[in-house]
């Protein structure tokens, strides 16, 4: 069973850009009624079909494949019209810790969010100076509901 064990901060600010470069990241939801959550992703020159079920709050089941770049395109024009995200996607290497930092386009425009992947749930790591409060459990900062409940339009829900 293969398992993601992920940690999401907010991100205080763009010191990051200077760490590293960006790939431009298109990605996609196929509805479905029940688990698991179907993600169509185009990073950079690759694409990928992803699978993902919750465990419990950082812990989620996840099957990644890679696929054609036409065939992930015709996905997200197909399926997937109205639940897009576009993203810049930073990887950057602080101490012994990969961090993606994912700076939101669009409708998500002004969000900015840092994921560290673990082996465990209860790995140490050290945290950037740019890094601020942690929403790994706070469900609207998930992609999948980000693509329903765009960032701009938090203030009028909440």
């Amino acid at each position: 069973m293969k398992k993601e064990i992920e940690r999401k901060f907010i991100v205080l600010d763009s010191s990051y850009k200077q760490l590293g470069e960006y790939e431009h990241c298109i990605q996609g939801y196929i509805s479905s009624i029940n688990e698991p959550l179907v993600r169509i992703r185009i990073i950079g020159n690759k694409s990928f079909i992803t699978l993902k079920s919750d465990i419990n709050g950082i812990t989620r089941l996840e099957y990644e494949y890679k696929i054609p770049n036409n065939d992930a395109k015709d996905l997200l024009n197909i399926y997937c019209k109205k639940k897009i995200i576009e993203k810049n996607r930073y990887k950057i290497h602080y101490k012994s810790t990969l961090w993606e930092i994912d700076e939101f386009l669009g409708n998500n425009k002004g969000l900015v969010v840092a994921e560290v992947e673990l082996n465990n749930e209860d790995d140490l790591f050290e945290k950037p100076s740019w890094i601020g409060q942690e929403v790994s459990t706070d469900k609207k900062y998930y992609n999948y509901n980000l693509s329903h409940h765009p960032y701009k339009k938090w203030n009028n829900i909440e």
